[in-house]
């Protein structure tokens, strides 16, 4: 069966999500996590636009093997430049370029000429070429774009040396029936289209970037680029898991079909979650908390018969999780939990398995229940490249006046460090203890706590934002009593800061 190439852009577009802000340590994992998912290219980022964007496409050209990795660059020397030097070490790099065609951007944003562009394209397309083999050229804004103008550029990027030709849909303002019909014109009406594969970037702000993408494959795209999550600029983009489960339940429709392992979704969609600090509706398709439950009684009877009634998917296809009648308790040993891990495709090296076993035995502690949600959560959960500080315990009192008062107990070298606050409630007077403690005016931009399952003794997961200078991080932490998940979710982000005061 033909394939549909999966061009993952989480860690770029993905990252243009409002207040979502991945350090490398955090693409790191997320990259690691789509190498397990199949995807074939990575889009790591963009790195002339900082930094930290730089080191962050560095870091995982180096440690991804099979994918392809991609860096962004607008169609100028600099940025191709910065991007072939933090693609210096990936095993198969790809470098995409962009420059907008539509005459509304030629005119208010460029302030360019058809023809200057075409020049541009031609001259730059070509000396990106000189870096790298594998070029990818986009057309920004090509659905408000005159057709046969467009065809004319994409031909010129082709003849240069593009091997990718994308066809974005930037501002998600077309539908699909006349995606489908922009892509076949430009199949039929482009010189050299043949020999190059052709792309579908489509964004949701009318909530047709999943259908659009799947008309463009209907018309002859083989490479769709999305986001886990559906996450990205404004409305966010095409959702990978929508698209490829799309065409793994309709195959009888697309024809083809992709390199993606169901199986890696759930636990893949659970990371960037935690990551990213951005929940998911439960009505969200495919991965939504609501999507395999029933309350209508004519649902409930369908599925006690035949679950095919009202699903048309297997829920463990996309790898959520069953525990196959295992109840994990304090009483059970590591090898039912590590049977637990590979059935939920965990596979782990024995000695994350050990710390993963530590981890689920410290929570049977704490509770008599150990949920499937539970475990998959620790699992999930984010870590750092370096530990400076690690917990200890806290105290809580309510004074007279009462004002909460929170003494705060953290490691650091072997050393323990006590701080105590007071402040408008637990959480609060918590991190002006730990702000003492690192003695720096850490801000809290965005604070919520949500429980894992729906058991009355589940897991809180407290989720923070933090902001340090021009630094803004996402953090998350992980107990049964919420105070300490906050404070863990508080020490991981200081971790993440790197601050050793």
């Amino acid at each position: 069966m033909e394939k549909v190439k999966i061009f993952d852009t989480t860690l770029r577009d993905g990252e243009q999500t409002p207040r979502v802000n991945l350090n490398k340590e955090d693409k790191i994992m997320i990259a690691k996590q789509l190498e397990k998912l199949g995807v074939d290219i990575i889009e790591a980022g963009f790195p002339a636009s900082s930094v930290g964007d730089f080191e962050g496409v560095r870091a995982v050209a180096q440690v991804v093997e099979k994918p392809i990795v991609c860096a962004l660059s607008r169609l100028v020397k600099e940025d191709i430049q910065r991007a072939a030097e933090a693609l210096k070490y990936a095993k198969h790099p790809r470098i995409h370029v962009f420059l907008a065609t539509s005459d509304i951007h030629l005119k208010h944003k460029l302030k360019m000429t058809r023809q200057q562009v075409i020049d541009r394209t031609r001259e730059l397309v070509s000396y990106a070429k000189t870096f790298v083999d594998d070029i990818q050229f986009s057309a920004e804004d090509a659905t408000r774009t005159d057709k046969d103008y467009l065809c004319q550029v994409y031909k010129v990027a082709i003849s240069s040396g593009a091997t990718t030709i994308n066809v974005p849909d930037t501002v998600g303002f077309i539908q699909p029936m006349e995606y489908y019909e922009f892509i076949s014109y430009i199949k039929k009406n482009t010189k050299g289209i043949e020999n190059v594969t052709i792309s579908a970037h489509c964004h949701d702000d009318l909530g047709l970037a999943t259908a659009n993408a799947l008309s463009g494959v209907m018309a002859g795209v083989r490479q769709i680029e999305c986001t886990i999550n559906g996450f990205g600029e404004r409305a966010g983009n095409t959702a990978l898991e929508e698209a490829v489960m799309a065409i793994d339940t309709r195959s009888d429709m697309y024809g083809i079909s992709t390199n993606i392992n169901t199986r890696q979704i759930y636990k893949t969609s659970k990371l960037v979650t935690s990551l990213t600090g951005v929940e998911i509706a439960p009505t969200k398709s495919v991965i939504g908390e609501n999507c395999f439950l029933h309350e209508s009684g004519i649902h409930q009877d369908g599925i006690i018969k035949n679950r095919s009634t009202y699903e048309i998917m297997d829920s463990s296809k996309i790898g959520i999780p069953k525990n196959d009648g295992l109840v994990l308790g304090k009483h059970s040993g590591r090898h039912a939990f590590k049977v637990f891990l590979e059935h939920n495709g965990f596979h782990f090296e024995d000695e994350k398995i050990n710390e993963a076993f530590a981890e689920f035995k410290k929570l049977t502690d704490t509770k008599k229940y150990v949920t499937v949600e539970d475990i998959t959560s620790l699992l999930t959960n984010g870590e750092v490249e370096k530990e400076n500080y690690s917990f200890v315990s806290y105290h809580s009192a309510t004074l007279e006046d009462k004002v909460t008062q929170v003494s705060v107990l953290l490691q650091k070298d072997g050393q323990i460090i006590q701080q105590t606050a007071v402040g408008n409630g637990q959480v609060d007077a918590s991190y002006k203890a730990i702000n003492k403690i690192v003695n720096q005016p850490i801000e809290i931009i965005n604070y919520e706590i949500n429980a894992v399952s729906s058991q009355s003794d589940a897991l809180g997961e407290a989720r923070v934002r933090l902001k340090l200078g021009n630094r803004e991080i996402n953090t998350s932490g992980l107990d049964v009593d919420i105070i300490k998940a906050s404070i863990l979710a508080y020490i991981q982000g200081i971790n993440k800061l790197g601050l050793e005061f």
